[in-house]
């Protein structure tokens, strides 16, 4: 980030008490040699991380942007894996590609309605937290983001899920598949339910892409699409 983050960083290194007393440094940088104050600084963390969600529903609320991704498609639950093989083994393939595409299409639906859900929880941020990252690595903004509110958000964003899910039919392709599988003599019998796994790849997607968009801020000025974006992270 140019001079500014090299002042900021400085600061960091240097100091040797506790968290609050180099808070406090930054502060003063800020506000002396740097020309961003500590409301600016705060309210640049908050815009990127904004145009990260809008960067993340954009790349993802579309098909195949789970499905056909390596990254981020969403295979069957893990302990589904022996009920997956066992169908398929008994001729029954299509049952499971018909339920994960569904449960694929679910998500690309689900991070549609993501954008007010990731925002209210980033107009909680406080200030001193964002002057917290405007020093740190290049994914710093998004991991304390994700570290702060994934419980939350996760909650949130489950009414969502299953709303997708059911309206993809992934619910009843995966009930289906189980039920089926529950039939089989001898196996351990499999739940039906899938929003909470589903939720938490979709938000791992979603988290992904977000860390996608803040290093681009960082390291690429015409990235920097607003004057606080630019006095923040740096730029002409």
């Amino acid at each position: 980030m140019k001079q500014f983050l090299l002042i900021l960083l400085s600061v960091s290194i240097a100091a040797t008490v506790n968290s609050q007393s180099i808070l406090d440094k930054v502060k003063k940088k800020l506000n002396k040699d740097s020309g961003v104050t500590e409301e600016e600084a705060g309210k640049g963390v908050k815009e990127a991380l904004n145009n990260g969600i809008t960067s993340a529903v954009s790349f993802l609320n579309k098909p195949d942007a789970f499905f056909k991704n390596e990254l981020y498609k969403v295979l069957l639950p893990p302990d589904a894996k022996k009920m997956e093989k066992t169908l398929r083994d008994l001729g029954m393939g299509k049952m499971c590609d018909d339920a994960i595409l569904a449960i694929n299409r679910g998500a690309e639906d689900a991070v549609g309605f993501a954008t007010p859900i990731f925002v209210d929880a980033i107009k909680q941020m406080t200030v001193t937290d964002a002057l917290k990252l405007v020093t740190g690595g290049k994914n710093s903004i998004t991991e304390f983001f994700r570290s702060k509110t994934s419980t939350k958000l996760k909650a949130a964003f489950m009414p969502v899920i299953d709303s997708s899910l059911k309206k993809t039919n992934a619910t009843k392709y995966y009930g289906d598949a189980v039920t089926r599988y529950n039939k089989v003599p001898l196996v351990k019998k499999m739940n039906p339910d899938l929003s909470d796994y589903v939720a938490d790849r979709t938000l791992f997607a979603l988290f992904d892409r977000i860390a996608v968009e803040e290093v681009n801020i960082r390291s690429n000025p015409a990235a920097r699409t607003s004057d606080l974006l630019k006095k923040v992270f740096g730029g002409k």
